[in-house]
């Protein structure tokens, strides 16, 4: 009994003195953004006809659905052009503010509102992995992904080298300025009713604006350490139960979509995966298709094979090892399903959701090939290419104020 109290307050303890997975939760931030990111900069000559008032999806069409099912979306606050061009725009600029982690935070709650303004204004419009996307932009507003591969991290990393040199930091002045921006349009916004429908992503937003004010307030005149604690406590459960959720959001996927194909008479005699192949829709690359299709144990090995994955990963959890094949395995599916069948996006974000099991050391592996690749590059460039050694996330999370993660 005495053991298991101590194991209990230990495990009580490590959710609560530190946001767990800082590299994962860096690699699917960094995914997310970036699979969102290149399919609005690919889609950018028709996004109005994919989102806009050029589309099929008319704009009072929209505007019934919404009245419906009361999802959130800014492009119905006002059928201009101006209005859509600039709701685009933000959601390409929230994007890669993501992707390179500055203003994290912020960045993760202005990235939400662009997902789902764009999809939820023509739900016709996309694949599964524009659902996968939809989920998960909600779950990173709740997440510290900035902790490390990022240029919060990095800002945090100077301040702190130049408080140890005795020097002066500057106040931060970006992040008020953001907050109070965002403020004005949450105001206007709510007095002039634009929060119509189901309260949830308004009632975020305006938690993730108060938190964000008080996170600063906190930091800037907090006298005692103890609110900060609390704050950082507070922030460090948040996180590691949206990345638990993360977690369970994958398995889940897996595990209803392998169960599903189980009991498909397509998937039980092995020739599922041979129709979509002839699919003009779905061939990109019609002699690869059929030069694939045209071997039937190939064919019967990939359907089994899907099955079989989907439904074991779950299971495979409890084991490493078999969890790292199986991860290599999917990874590599989904990316065989990005060529052949020409579904990029789709496999981008299915990639990154499983992005979230590997392994610490790998992505560690990972960032040190990333940092001398920079590094060579600097130097052919002129510079000095020194590349600063990595800190321990506690250490480069402890430093972030202000609107960061």
């Amino acid at each position: 009994m005495n053991r298991l109290s101590q194991n209990f307050a230990r495990g009580v303890e490590r959710v609560t003195g530190s946001a767990l997975g800082p590299y994962q939760s860096a690699v699917i931030r960094i995914g997310f953004a970036g699979t969102w990111l290149l399919f609005l900069l690919r889609e950018f000559p028709h996004r109005r006809e994919l989102y806009g008032p050029a589309g099929p999806w008319s704009w009072n069409l929209a505007h019934q659905l919404i009245a419906e099912n009361h999802a959130f979306t800014a492009l119905m606050w006002s059928d201009g052009r101006l209005w859509f061009e600039v709701c685009y725009l933000l959601a390409v600029l929230a994007s890669a503010a993501l992707l390179v982690g500055w203003r994290t935070r912020t960045a993760a709650v202005l990235f939400m509102v662009g997902v789902l303004s764009l999809q939820n204004r023509s739900v016709f419009m996309g694949d599964g992995g524009d659902n996968v996307l939809h989920l998960m932009s909600l779950y990173l507003v709740f997440t510290r992904c900035g902790q490390v591969w990022s240029l919060d991290a990095r800002r945090a990393e100077r301040a702190d080298a130049a408080r140890a040199r005795g020097e002066r930091v500057p106040a931060d002045r970006v992040g008020p300025v953001l907050w109070a921006v965002s403020g004005v349009v949450l105001v206007t916004a709510a007095l002039t009713g634009r929060f119509t429908g189901d309260w949830l992503v308004p009632a975020l937003l305006w938690t993730a604006w108060a938190g964000l004010g008080l996170w600063w307030a906190v930091g800037r005149w907090a006298r005692s350490p103890q609110p900060r604690m609390l704050l950082d406590v507070l922030a460090n459960v948040l996180h590691n139960a949206a990345l638990a959720v993360i977690m369970a959001e994958a398995c889940l996927i897996y595990a209803t979509a392998g169960w599903y194909k189980i009991q498909g008479s397509r998937w039980q005699d092995g020739t599922a995966v041979y129709y979509p192949l002839h699919l003009d829709y779905f061939s990109p690359w019609p002699a690869l298709a059929d030069l694939m299709s045209a071997s039937g144990v190939i064919m019967m090995i990939a359907t089994y094979g899907t099955v079989i994955v989907q439904v074991a990963f779950p299971f495979t959890l409890f084991n490493r090892r078999v969890k790292n094949v199986l991860l290599v395995l999917m990874m590599t599916e989904h990316a065989v399903i990005a060529v052949v069948l020409g579904l990029p996006f789709f496999s981008l974000a299915m990639i990154t959701a499983d992005a979230v099991f590997l392994p610490t050391a790998f992505l560690l592996l990972l960032g040190g090939w990333a940092a001398r690749a920079r590094g060579r590059l600097i130097r052919r460039g002129g510079g000095t290419g020194r590349v600063p050694p990595p800190r321990a996330p506690e250490e480069a999370d402890a430093g972030h104020v202000g609107f960061t993660a």
